[in-house]
C-alpha cells in the first residue's frame, strides 16, 4: 500500500470512514490504491462494507471523513454525475435499463451534453466500442428481448460511451453460465490492456483468482490487506476475510435409503401475457437427497417451485406428493398454499426476492418469525416468546448482523436478509425443502454454513430441491442436477460425475440444440 498520493495511481482513497446513525461503521479509515491498467478484486463478508465504499468511489454515498483522489488529485464526487466528471462509471448487480428502448436508447439516455440526439450516430459508437472491446451486441435490440448477459454488456457500454476510465462492476457473474463468465473475462482483459482500472465486487474465489491482478479484502468495515493474486490461494483470502481458518469443503454424503417424495409428471404452465414457461416438466425428488436445478436466468426456474408450492396455477400436468408417514399419495396440483400446509406438506420456499415475498421489510426479525406461525394462536393476544427464541437462535447460528432481533428487517444488509429468510424456512421443519438462490449475496463463510444446513436435512431425509447459479457449487453439493433451458428439461445428471461444461451446454440447448447455432 502507497502511503503517499501521486499520479502513478488512477484511484486512491485516504482515511476514508462512513457511518449510518450511532451503531453501524460501514467503513472505518479505509486506504485503498488502484493502479492504472489493472483489475482489482474487493472480497469481504457480508456488511464488511464492500458496497458502500464503491457506492462512495461512485458518487451514491458520501464520506464522513478521508479524502478520495484521482490521477493524484483530490476529488470532490458528491453525486454519481461528478462521478462520471471524474471518468468512473458503476455497473450495479441490478440493472437499470428501460424495457421498451433499444440498447442505445439506454446508452445515451440521460446525456445531455447540449446537442441534439442523434441515434445513427451513436449506434456507430456503439459499434465502435463494441468491436474495440469485443462485446457482441445489436444496438438496435430492445432490452425486454435480451438475455442477462446482453443487459450486462448494455451497463458497460453504458458506462464506457460516457468515457469512463475507471470501472467498478458489482458481481458481474452472478447469474452468468460459464460461457458467458469467460467472454465477460475476455472483455474485461481487454479493458484492462487499454488502460482502464476495473474493480470487481465477487464472492466466487476462483473468479477472483482467475481475473485479478490484486484482492482487496475488507473485514468489519476496515481495510485488512490487498495482495497480489498470483501469490496467494483461496484458503489465504478466506482466512483474511473472516479472521479464522475456514474448510471449504461441501462435505456431501451418499444418499441413505432415498424414497420417492416429490413426483412431478408432464407439467406446463403459461403466464399471465400468455408466454409458455413451462413445457412438459417431469423429475422425481426423494427424500435424503439434494436435487440441483440449473439454467440461466429466466429458464423458469422461478415459476416451478412457485408451481409447487401452490403459488401458481398450471395449465396440466400431475404433482404427487408421498407422504413420508404413510406413503399416502396427494395430488398437490388443485390445493391452494394453505391446503398443502395443512396436508402436513411442509414446502418450504426461499424466493429470489427476499424482501419482495419473502420477508416485511418493515417488521422486526421477531415478527417475521412469527409469520408463519400466526394461525397457530389459540386467542386474541400474540405469544410472542417461541418466535423471540427463534429469531435468537437463527441470529446466533448463522451470525446474523444486526443491533438486535427487534431491528427491523429493511435495515439489514442484504446478505443478512438472506439469512434470516433461510433459517427460518429450514426451521420449519418440511419433509420437502426448496430453496431458491439460498446464498445469493452471501459472503463464502457464510455460504458454506447454508451449504451445511441443507447437508444436514438431507440427512434428516429431506428432499431437497435447490435452485443456484454457481455450477461449482451444484457439483459438489447435489446428488443429481436438473438442467432447464427455456422452461424444458434439456438433461439430467449425477452430480458427481457430470462436469460444469456439459452442464453450460444443457443450459443454452433446446431439444438438444444450442441457441448460438
Amino acid at each position: 500500500m502507497s502511503e503517499t498520493v501521486n499520479e502513478k495511481y488512477a484511484l486512491q482513497l485516504r482515511k476514508v470512514t462512513k457511518a449510518f446513525g450511532s451503531k453501524v461503521i460501514a467503513n472505518k479509515d479505509v486506504d485503498l490504491d488502484v493502479r492504472y491498467g489493472e483489475v482489482l478484486a474487493i472480497l469481504g463478508e457480508n456488511g464488511s462494507g464492500k458496497t458502500t465504499l464503491m457506492n462512495m468511489i461512485a458518487g451514491i454515498y458520501h464520506p464522513d471523513s478521508g479524502e478520495i483522489y484521482v490521477n493524484g488529485e483530490k476529488a470532490s464526487i458528491n453525486s454519481p454525475k461528478d462521478a462520471f466528471r471524474y471518468r468512473i462509471g458503476m455497473v450495479h448487480q441490478h440493472f437499470k435499463l428501460v424495457d421498451l428502448f433499444t440498447a442505445t436508447e439506454n446508452i445515451i439516455l440521460g446525456i445531455n451534453d447540449g446537442t441534439k440526439y442523434n441515434l445513427a450516430k451513436a449506434e456507430e459508437e456503439v459499434k465502435k466500442i463494441s468491436e474495440k472491446y469485443g462485446f457482441i451486441l445489436n444496438p438496435q435490440k430492445k432490452i425486454y428481448e435480451m438475455s442477462v448477459s446482453e443487459k450486462q454488456t448494455v451497463e458497460i457500454i453504458k458506462v464506457l460511451y460516457r468515457g469512463a476510465d475507471i470501472l467498478i462492476l458489482d458481481e458481474p457473474t452472478a447469474v452468468l453460465t460459464p460461457q458467458e463468465t469467460e467472454k465477460l473475462f475476455d472483455v474485461i482483459r481487454n479493458m484492462r490492456n487499454d488502460g482502464k482500472s476495473i474493480l470487481i465486487i465477487t464472492h466466487k474465489l476462483h473468479e477472483v483468482l482467475a481475473i485479478s491482478d490484486r484482492v482487496t479484502v475488507l473485514r468489519k468495515g476496515e481495510h485488512i490487506a490487498t495482495v497480489n493474486t498470483a501469490q496467494t490461494s483461496e484458503n489465504e483470502l478466506t482466512e483474511m476475510m473472516v479472521g479464522k481458518r475456514v474448510s471449504l469443503n461441501i462435505g456431501r454424503s451418499d444418499p441413505k435409503d432415498a424414497q420417492d417424495r416429490l413426483v412431478v409428471s408432464g407439467i406446463n404452465l403459461t403466464s399471465p401475457d400468455g408466454v409458455k414457461v413451462l413445457k412438459d416438466i417431469s423429475f422425481t425428488a426423494k427424500s435424503g437427497e439434494i436435487l440441483g436445478i440449473a439454467g440461466i436466468a429466466g429458464s423458469g426456474q422461478r415459476e416451478l417451485l412457485e408451481a409447487i408450492a401452490g403459488l401458481r396455477t398450471l395449465d396440466s400436468g400431475n404433482i404427487l406428493y408421498i407422504k413420508p408417514s404413510d406413503s399416502e399419495k396427494v395430488e398437490l396440483r388443485s390445493k391452494t398454499p394453505l391446503q398443502i400446509r395443512e396436508l402436513g406438506v411442509r414446502l418450504s420456499f426461499v424466493p429470489e426476492d427476499r424482501l419482495g415475498m419473502g420477508l416485511v421489510g418493515n417488521m422486526d426479525i421477531i415478527d417475521n418469525m412469527m409469520l408463519r406461525s400466526y394461525k397457530k394462536g389459540k386467542s386474541v393476544f400474540v405469544d410472542r416468546q417461541p418466535p423471540k427464541q427463534l429469531a435468537e437462535e437463527i441470529i446466533n447460528s448463522l451470525e446474523v448482523v444486526t443491533p438486535s432481533a427487534q431491528t427491523p428487517v429493511r435495515r439489514l444488509s442484504g446478505g443478512n436478509v438472506q439469512k434470516v429468510l433461510v433459517g427460518r424456512e429450514i426451521a420449519s421443519a418440511p419433509s420437502v425443502l426448496m430453496v431458491a438462490y439460498p446464498v445469493r449475496g452471501l459472503d463464502i463463510n457464510s455460504s458454506y454454513t447454508i451449504y451445511n444446513l441443507l447437508n444436514k436435512q438431507k440427512e434428516n431425509g429431506v428432499a431437497v430441491i435447490y435452485v443456484g447459479e454457481d455450477l461449482d457449487v451444484l457439483l459438489e453439493l447435489c446428488d443429481r442436477i436438473l438442467v432447464l433451458c427455456s422452461g424444458t428439461v434439456s438433461g439430467v445428471l449425477d452430480g458427481r460425475t457430470a462436469k460444469k461444461e456439459e452442464i453450460g451446454l444443457l443450459m443454452t440447448k433446446v431439444n438438444g440444440v444450442s441457441e448460438n447455432e
